[in-house]
């Protein structure tokens, strides 16, 4: 983003000890737009598959594609925010994202009686399966995408603007609360949501984003004044070939390349973890809730470990959080070792889950604060900031291999349910009723986290012969 010139009426005071109606407007949607994010998006594999009947693979595939472009899509649109003004492009990314929503909740509506099986006296709607209409969410999807990538570029770039040397760093605390309230938010209305409304209840919870966004694009109406002028930043070529440059580095790939690893198991917070632990703990489980557990110890445990990692390298506090990981994977897995029974009231598999996503937290907050720190300091000198533009590429990429992944997986050792005979499913529903043992179909459900604890082990290991790489390099360089 290009900064406003320091005569600019809108740039605040060098000593402004307060923050602009820019910046607390900006807050407030981004609160309103995490709530509906986060809410749709931890339930998007359940809806894929109960609501629009896509297959695990398929559901795995479309989400993958959905998180990536989210990740790929901001430094462009960014570039385009800069063009159009701030408030335009917010007005403009809250139209797309009411609609893209609002469209999630059409689609299954206008097309129910594509969906409606009888059995016996009983007509329930069972997913669009049988009609071609499912697709239709790809179009959909594309609007959320683009919708979504301009409000990432544009409230980061608000927050940078509307603060000053003085207040910055209290302005980023402001933003990072609130993106993360907006997040827990969202998680924890899915829960009520299934409980009263069954499945119906993921139809319903896209409503639920569309009123946050539709609330958010009048607060920006009204409240939102911005003094950027158009025609400002930089030109999608700019940004192409800054991209270029970026892959033309062998350093900066092998880094993405290896903290893919971690991001790939981070990512199964929303691509296995809700479908695994309904299908193997049953449908009171809360995988919502339980997603809640990582943000939660990241609030909790960040402060302390920077602090304790203060004196150390970037690369060696990155490389003990990736060590942890294996770990957390292993944790998840451990619930359908020890059996089905209750541990301190919860279900084995649900409460070793919510270890596991523990100490995906703790994990995070070893990596997270100093990879862009680490990764900054391996581009050129004086194109900082150009480069890290591009530092989300490791979750562009491990949202793609990631959710593709999980959708074999669940497909080949935790199948849904409906797949199975009518003999299993009966089976199935008896042990999920009595809490007796799974059908055999799920006797190696915990494979499928054995496998991310590999990807997560031969991930740790990588950063450290990269970090041995690399230190020769530069002893030679120097």
């Amino acid at each position: 983003m290009t900064a406003l010139p320091p005569d600019s009426p809108q740039t605040p005071e060098p000593d402004a000890p307060g923050f602009t109606r820019a910046f607390w407007t900006a807050n407030v949607v981004e609160l309103l737009e995490r709530a509906a994010w986060y809410g749709v998006f931890v339930a998007i594999t359940l809806y894929l598959s109960r609501i629009l009947a896509f297959s695990d693979i398929q559901a795995a595939l479309i989400s993958g594609v959905f998180s990536a472009g989210l990740y790929l899509l901001p430094t462009f649109s960014g570039a385009l925010a800069d063009k159009l003004g701030f408030r335009n492009a917010l007005l403009l990314a809250f139209s797309l994202l009411t609609i893209g929503y609002g469209g999630m909740w059409l689609l299954p509506t206008l097309f129910e009686s594509a969906g409606l099986a009888v059995y016996g006296k009983e007509v329930q709607f069972t997913g669009l399966e049988a009609s071609g209409y499912k697709w239709l969410f790809i179009p959909v999807m594309l609007v959320v995408m683009v919708g979504g990538s301009f409000i990432k570029s544009v409230i980061t770039g608000t927050v940078a603007r509307e603060t000053t040397v003085a207040n910055r760093a209290r302005g980023y605390s402001i933003f990072y609360a609130m993106v993360n309230i907006g997040a827990f938010g969202g998680k924890t209305v899915v829960k009520p949501l299934r409980e009263s409304m069954g499945n119906e209840g993921l139809i319903v919870l896209n409503l639920f984003a569309a009123s946050m966004t539709i609330v958010a694009f009048f607060l920006v109406l009204v409240l939102y004044k911005s003094g950027r002028g158009e025609g400002e930043g930089k030109s999608l070529a700019e940004i192409w070939r800054a991209l270029l440059a970026v892959l033309s580095r062998g350093r900066l790939v092998a880094l993405i390349l290896i903290i893919t690893g971690f991001w790939m198991v981070q990512h199964q917070l929303y691509a296995t973890m809700p479908k695994y632990v309904l299908r193997m703990a049953g449908e009171g489980a809360s995988p919502s809730w339980y997603a809640n557990v990582n943000p939660a110890v990241v609030v909790l445990t960040v402060g302390a470990v920077t602090a304790l990692m203060s004196r150390r390298s970037a690369l060696l506090s990155m490389t003990v959080g990736m060590f942890i990981m294996p770990l957390s994977a292993f944790c998840m897995a451990a619930g359908n070792l020890i059996g089905s029974g209750p541990i301190l009231g919860m279900h084995s598999v649900a409460f070793m889950m919510v270890v596991g996503i523990a100490f995906q937290g703790f994990a995070e907050s070893f990596i997270s604060p100093r990879f862009l720190e680490y990764f900054s300091l391996q581009a050129p000198k004086g194109e900082e900031g150009l480069y890290l533009g591009f530092s989300h590429l490791h979750s562009f990429i491990s949202s793609l291999l990631g959710f593709s992944t999980s959708g074999f997986l669940l497909e080949a050792y935790c199948p849904d349910p409906r797949t199975l005979s009518a003999s299993q499913q009966a089976l199935y529903k008896l042990a999920i009723e009595t809490g007796g043992p799974l059908p055999e179909a799920y006797a190696h459900a915990h494979y499928i986290w054995f496998f991310f604890v590999g990807v997560a082990l031969f991930s740790a290991i990588a950063l450290v012969v990269f970090g041995r790489i690399v230190a020769r390099m530069d002893a030679k360089t120097s």
